[in-house]
């Protein structure tokens, strides 16, 4: 497996992925930036691979996604989740869906909260073993926060969706599962975003301070504690989901 992590040029708290086998020459690309999509296509030239999918775990509403020009330019698939609204045509991914990519695999898991159309990918190399090695968990559950779930209205009926998306699928992962968000410190889809871009299941279940139990507690303390709203917001979102 190769695995590469992409700051954003000009917004570096936000983070893209790419990743896939080496050996077969297959690749996924994730939450692209469209100024990045250049160097998406340079680094799959360097890798030998295909990209095969172009997925943006949600239509974002921090920076202008890539996605749909980098899947045009490489002719591979560009993916939502089956509840997105966009007025143009794509691949519908649905919980539970295995997207395999040579030796690698990922799990399409449905995550509302941050927004209804939410998802994470749990990555495996069944090289290694058929045990899931990462997540790459959007804006749903970051280092040290979890995603805001205000940006589209219904705030308390969206954070307790996302309550439910981190107890009930994502905390519930084995402990040994790699966390790599979509976003790092600076971001303002989360309060309190860690600075490291990567942590574990065991390491945030135990030291995530805003993953409260008590699902009123929980949706209480993340409204109560909301960054300002990204620069921009409306146009944003209208960019993504226009045809």
């Amino acid at each position: 497996m190769f695995f590469l992590q992409r700051a954003a040029p000009s917004n570096p708290s936000s983070l893209a992925y790419l990743f896939g086998c080496g050996g077969k020459g297959h690749a996924i690309a994730v939450d692209v930036h469209a100024e990045d999509v250049e160097w998406f296509l340079q680094q799959a030239a360097q890798q030998a691979v295909k990209i095969d999918y172009v997925i943006d775990t949600h239509i974002h509403a921090d920076h202008v996604s890539g996605g749909r020009e980098l899947a045009q330019r490489c002719g591979g698939e560009y993916c939502l989740h089956e509840s997105s609204t966009p007025q143009f045509a794509f691949t519908s991914l649905k919980d539970g869906q295995v997207l395999t990519i040579g030796n690698v695999t990922a799990q399409v898991l449905h995550t509302p909260g941050h927004t209804a159309d939410s998802i994470c990918l749990l990555v495996s190399d069944v090289r290694r073993s058929a045990e899931p090695w990462f997540l790459l968990s959007g804006h749903t559950l970051f280092v040290g926060s979890a995603g805001r779930p205000d940006l589209r209205g219904e705030e308390e009926r969206m954070g307790g969706l996302l309550h439910d998306s981190l107890f009930n699928k994502l905390l519930t992962l084995p402990e040994h599962v790699e966390i790599f968000p979509g976003a790092q410190a600076g971001s303002v889809c989360g309060a309190g975003i860690s600075g490291k871009p990567s942590s574990t299941i065991a390491f945030e279940r135990r030291f995530n301070t805003a993953l409260l139990a008590d699902k009123a507690a929980f949706v209480a303390a993340i409204l109560g504690n909301l960054p300002p709203q990204p620069e921009g917001m409306a146009e944003i979102i209208r960019r993504n989901v226009m045809a």
